[in-house]
């Protein structure tokens, strides 16, 4: 919808949205209150003193009293009087204007009982108003001061202030507020990709500490969580290499061809299995954060495949480089060639720049996998073909190894058809 994207997406911008439109609303509803109620009031008051002022002038011309009615007009009541003699009024020469001072100006003129015309177009330098005395023209030049008051634009302009000035301290207050949410994002993104992460100091709101405590516990509970399993794992791996070591030897004494090939199938995929356990663990343990070339990185993982029994082709657009864990980085990478130099003699890689950081993309011309399974296979002992496993030497966690470590670097893969025909492996970095 229209109105989601105008909303700010930053709750800071919700914050003052939600404080500036009822503010802004206020001072235009307190505005047309004001100009239909008290400037409504304020020009009748003014128009009322100057038309009383105008009266005076011509009742004392009636008298015959014209300079005295001059000298009043221009000394007390701040007037400009021109008396034309057997001068005719003409309405052409003035301009009518609109609104609430005009309007006031003309129902006190109508008391006079005089024909009249007025000019208010240019009221800074005065309203002209030219009334028919007799044969003779009576021309008034009223101050702007008499007809005009400051209040309206002086209360206009303290309104626009009060609001500005709130909208600060409330952008203030509120960046103060947001201020350990914005911290709590951070450490919880860098915890998310793997990185220790500091303990949140509690502030704020009640409702933002309680977020925070709540933040600390559960990081306390997933750091030993992932402790006991790595613990475990690396025990269990420990203990199930002394039986399987063992059975080797024995397997060796066996003269069944037929039976020693299916043992040694088995005791091959329990030692793949294990070799995976111990990856999984290492892919744990903390490794430092390093500066990576990437180029390098996987000129290295292929420097030591067979080019002649695989066709591997390398394209590289650009020097990247960017900050992780150099083992767990090329673990994860070289799982993926290593699946794609298992099933096919032909491999493709690149590895280039774009908008959301560093691409490698890795394509081979080997069997694939249906599209159905393309999530599947990053579960852990998920297989599409067991037997194949087995004769492969695979244990079924390499691809989930993978993605953990990618996504603990801020990145994601994904899985799509080769133009080869085979599998095509998109991996997408952060720099």
């Amino acid at each position: 919808m229209i109105y989601k994207k105008l909303i700010p997406s930053s709750l800071l911008g919700r914050f003052l949205i939600i404080v500036f439109v009822p503010i802004f609303t206020i001072v235009i509803l307190t505005t047309l209150i004001f100009y239909q109620t008290s400037w409504n009031i304020i020009s009748k008051r003014l128009t009322q003193s100057v038309v009383a002022d105008i009266n005076v002038v011509i009742k004392l011309i009636d008298q015959n009293l014209k300079f005295k009615a001059i000298s009043i007009a221009k000394e007390d009541f701040k007037m400009d009087v021109v008396y034309k003699k057997n001068t005719n009024l003409n309405p052409l020469s003035y301009k009518k204007q609109r609104g609430i001072l005009s309007k006031r100006l003309q129902q006190q003129l109508n008391e006079l009982k005089r024909p009249y015309f007025y000019d208010i177009s240019n009221l800074n330098k005065g309203a002209i108003i030219a009334l028919q005395i007799n044969k003779d023209l009576l021309i008034i030049t009223v101050d702007k001061d008499r007809l005009y008051s400051e209040t309206a634009f002086v209360f206009l302009l303290w309104m626009i202030f009060a609001s500005i000035l709130l909208l600060f301290f409330s952008y203030f207050f509120m960046n103060k507020q947001i201020r350990p949410l914005k911290r709590l994002a951070i450490i919880a993104e860098t915890f998310g990709r793997g990185l220790d992460a500091p303990e949140l100091k509690s502030s704020g709101a009640l409702e933002i500490k309680q977020t925070t405590n709540a933040f600390n516990q559960m990081r306390t509970r997933i750091k030993r969580f992932l402790k006991q399993r790595t613990e475990m794992l690396a025990g269990v791996s420990h203990d199930l290499r002394t039986p399987l070591t063992r059975m080797k030897l024995q397997l060796s004494l066996l003269k069944d061809q037929k039976a020693k090939k299916e043992l040694e199938l088995d005791i091959n995929e329990m030692t793949a299995m294990l070799d995976s356990y111990v990856s999984f663990v290492r892919s744990e343990t903390p490794e430092p954060i390093e500066n990576i070339n990437l180029n390098k990185l996987l000129k290295d993982i292929i420097k030591n495949i067979d080019f002649e029994k695989h066709n591997i082709r390398f394209i590289e657009k650009n020097i990247i480089k960017t900050s992780g864990r150099p083992l767990q980085l090329k673990r994860a990478i070289q799982n993926i060639i290593d699946n794609s130099i298992r099933y096919s003699n032909k491999l493709n890689i690149e590895i280039f720049l774009n908008d959301d950081g560093c691409v490698i993309v890795i394509e081979d011309n080997g069997p694939g996998i249906p599209i159905k399974n393309y999530e599947d296979v990053f579960k852990p002992f998920f297989s599409l073909d067991p037997s194949r496993n087995k004769l492969k030497g695979e244990s079924g966690l390499g691809l989930s190894i993978t993605r953990d470590i990618i996504r603990a670097h801020g990145g994601e893969i994904k899985l799509s058809k080769s133009s080869y025909g085979g599998l095509k492996s998109l991996i997408q970095l952060p720099i």
